[in-house]
């Protein structure tokens, strides 16, 4: 199991929930690379309303642009892990916003019995 306790880095990638990368939504794609890349968790939201740089509003309450909705993924670990997975998400996300935070992990401990 990674530890991770201290200072830490979080990214966050906004995007659209219909984005794809090679016939796959974007935000499984990237969560599956961070998984092989050893990072310490990734964890994909769903929003209900947003716009982006294209300052189109899209949002659960049209029916017609619902199939778009923001998604939001983030992933937190050491400094050093997740700059390393930077060219992985350059690659990746071609529309969208990838933010860096710095952050302090409080607790992060696993469920027992579980690989």
């Amino acid at each position: 199991m990674t530890r991770l306790a201290g200072r830490a880095l979080r990214v966050t990638i906004l995007l659209g929930e219909s984005d794809t990368w090679h016939h796959r939504p974007l935000y499984a794609e990237i969560v599956h690379r961070a998984h092989e890349a050893g990072l310490a968790g990734a964890s994909v939201f769903r929003g209900v309303e947003g716009f982006g740089a294209s300052s189109l509003v899209h949002t659960t309450r049209l029916l017609s642009l619902s199939e778009d909705l923001p998604v939001a993924i983030v992933i937190v670990d050491t400094e050093d892990r997740v700059r390393d997975f930077l060219p992985q998400l350059d690659a990746l996300v071609t529309e969208g916003l990838v933010i860096l935070d710095d952050c302090e992990v409080i607790r992060y401990v696993g469920r027992e019995g579980r690989a």
